[in-house]
């Protein structure tokens, strides 16, 4: 019961994540829509948000995985 619960939370943490990497852009080029490329080193904040995406979708692969062979 409980790793349904943290399965969406780490989903939601996950998604909010991956959209405020969107950097200089609107909501609807987070969808889709605007495809400019840039590369830069990340720093601060972005070097954060960043390695806390790799960490939320490692979790969320691990729960998923748990899920698999608990049931």
């Amino acid at each position: 019961m409980v790793l349904p619960i943290l399965q969406v939370i780490f989903a939601v943490l996950l998604i909010t994540a991956i959209l405020m990497q969107q950097k200089g852009t609107g909501l609807g080029a987070a969808f889709g829509g605007g495809g400019t490329m840039y590369k830069s080193k990340k720093r601060g904040g972005e070097k954060v948000l960043y390695i806390a995406t790799i960490v939320f979708a490692l979790i969320f692969f691990g729960l998923l995985v748990a899920d698999i062979f608990i049931v």
